[in-house]
């Protein structure tokens, strides 16, 4: 089952895609909630090239890796990927005064939809206020 969440940034393209690819922005909006957060982050932006973020619990009681591998990337418009065994697609599809961001991607089957649609609609929500605020 595929999952897509989408949100509006009221901002240039060029802007959009550099805070979505470069480690150091995804680092500032990469978290679901206020008690998450990500310590570390690396892109190798181009075909085959991997990705990883480290997203931990700021108490300390839990993290992960949230890594894959791109493989396709079509600079300011799109990047898709795998991730184990899933696949994602983020797409930047310039609108009037801004460019919709929109990620789908394969659900898992520990965690219900729902939960999964919302993580990820908070990651996105958090990226679209990042970009906003730093541009």
């Amino acid at each position: 089952m595929k999952i897509t969440v989408e949100t509006i940034v009221n901002a240039l393209v060029a802007k959009v895609w550099s805070a979505y690819t470069t480690p150091e922005d995804i680092k500032q909006w990469n978290t679901a909630s206020e008690d998450w957060h990500t310590t570390r982050s690396s892109v190798d932006l181009r075909v085959g090239g991997v990705f990883s973020s480290r997203m931990e619990a700021k108490d300390g009681s839990f993290g992960f890796d949230f890594a894959g591998t791109y493989t396709k990337i079509v600079q300011n418009e799109l990047i898709e990927y795998t991730f184990g065994d899933r696949t994602g697609i983020v797409e930047f599809v310039p609108v009037l005064n801004g460019v919709t961001v929109r990620v789908t991607f394969d659900a898992e089957s520990e965690y219900p939809v729902e939960q999964q649609r919302h993580g990820w609609q908070a990651i996105l929500n958090n990226f679209a206020k990042h970009v906003e605020v730093h541009q």
